[in-house]
């Protein structure tokens, strides 16, 4: 399964300062790891963001956003947002944001 490339330059564009941030292929597509945990990531044209459990349900609530679902059952803190949902590089960094508030609170691995 390929990813969006151009939407792995946006994502480096944004982590491109941060040290801590590595790239992994996971669930075949492209994960960005901050401090060894999954922040987000691609599947396809798809952003696959970790928002953690309190903020889940507000995420949902965005538009172009559904429950991420790989084996007939959601995975609570992650949600898919379709490429609608991130056009604007502004909108982009505010759920990268949301995606690393979360994972800056787990601990260390």
């Amino acid at each position: 399964m390929a990813f969006d490339e151009g939407l792995a330059e946006r994502l480096r564009e944004v982590f491109f300062d941060d040290p801590d941030v590595t790239e992994k292929k996971m669930f075949g597509g492209l994960a960005f790891m901050l401090r060894g945990h999954m922040c987000c990531g691609i599947i396809k044209e798809t952003l696959m963001a970790r928002v953690g459990p309190d903020q889940y349900q507000a995420a949902l609530k965005r538009p172009h956003t559904r429950e991420m679902d790989f084996t007939g059952r959601a995975m609570k803190g992650f949600v898919f947002v379709d490429p609608e949902g991130f056009e604007d590089d502004n909108i982009l960094r505010d759920w990268v944001s949301l995606c690393e508030n979360f994972v800056n609170g787990l601990p260390p691995k």
